[in-house]
């Protein structure tokens, strides 16, 4: 009942009746009849704009069930889940590759998916420039879900129930491609991280221990440069030292521009404590690794970035400082969202 009643005294400031059912979590407001997208007050506008993908319940529900459904695979064994965990801040399960079907592993982690509607690339290397472009790529990759992008269209079409479910939310009488992105796209940009201690910090609601303090000042002259408050990214693109000869050449191998080797999309730090292991092949297990990477791990090379060109000196009472200011980023409410939870009724067979 608690909990309830803080859920309706939030939504009564952005709505004029609270007369319905209602749950407001990670900015989306939910009820019978509407769902909505809305930008947190500190973040920039989103990138991803709505304009030929219009928000609705039914949308958003299409996009969820896809999400969550093994169908999208060869074999009905990997779901967008499987690699993008709830629990884990929509990041992998705890493993340095992620895990496709039959077994295979690829030769990269899995990133957090979270605030996809802010990001202007996606992937470690940046291949694909559109929200509505993305989630293809997984589908398809032999090593991930191993799909087919016109068997997967037609294991949707012969199926009952989600013919009816993307008549209902699109208009149309056959599955296509194009409704399929859009309605994963619709479920991916709604689910959004905006709520952690460093942003009730920010907004003067809590206060900072003494530890987290200090961090958050080692942070601002260390890290933000590249991690970048409100989104603690900026999306570029650097080589941050953690190989001198490559195995795995990022960017490179999508631009063919010697200059980009070595080169990875700087990943966000929110939710950082969950989305372990780190860096794209996740060496490194924890974020003391990570910490300590930077504070004495840097190998030189040709394109190692010249933001971090030399290694930072560290004591470890700055390190235990750092680190308890990342702990801040973590956004339980997300995690505790059960409006971006897995279904709770079992999809249709299939």
């Amino acid at each position: 009942m608690i909990r309830l009643a803080v859920f309706l005294s939030i939504l009564c400031g952005f709505i004029t009746s609270c007369k319905k059912k209602t749950a407001t979590i990670s900015n989306v407001t939910a009820n019978s009849e509407n769902i909505r997208f809305s930008v947190p007050s500190n973040f920039p506008n989103a990138i991803y704009t709505f304009d030929s993908n219009e928000v609705t319940n039914l949308r958003f529900r299409l996009g969820k069930l896809l999400f969550y459904d093994p169908i999208l695979s060869l074999d009905s064994s990997i779901s967008c889940s499987s690699c993008h965990a709830q629990s884990h801040g929509f990041a992998d399960h705890n493993i340095p590759l992620s895990k496709g079907v039959g077994g295979q592993f690829g030769k990269r982690n899995a990133p957090p998916i979270f605030n996809a509607a802010w990001m202007p690339t996606f992937f470690w290397d940046g291949r694909v420039h559109r929200l509505d472009d993305f989630s293809m790529g997984p589908i398809t990759n032999p090593i991930e879900m191993s799909e087919t992008s016109e068997h997967v269209i037609y294991k949707l079409n012969r199926n009952p129930y989600y013919r009816k479910q993307f008549k209902l939310a699109y208009n149309i009488d056959s599955v296509t491609e194009l409704t399929l992105r859009k309605a994963l796209s619709q479920y991916m940009a709604l689910v959004i991280s905006s709520n952690s201690k460093y942003d009730q910090f920010m907004a003067g609601k809590v206060n900072f221990s003494t530890s987290e303090q200090n961090g958050f000042a080692l942070f601002k002259v260390n890290c933000s440069s590249c991690h970048l408050p409100p989104l603690f990214t900026d999306y570029t693109f650097r080589n941050n030292g953690i190989d001198s000869i490559y195995t795995d050449f990022g960017r490179a191998e999508y631009s063919k521009n010697n200059i980009d080797k070595g080169n990875f999309k700087v990943p966000t730090l929110r939710n950082v404590e969950l989305t372990y292991p780190y860096m794209h092949d996740g060496r490194f297990f924890t974020l003391m690794d990570v910490i300590n990477h930077y504070s004495g791990g840097i190998k030189k090379s040709s394109q190692l970035d010249t933001s971090i060109n030399s290694n930072l000196q560290l004591s470890a009472t700055e390190k235990k400082d750092l680190y308890k200011f990342l702990l801040t980023l973590t956004d339980y409410s997300m995690l505790s969202d059960t409006l971006i939870s897995a279904p709770k009724n079992s999809i249709q067979p299939h």
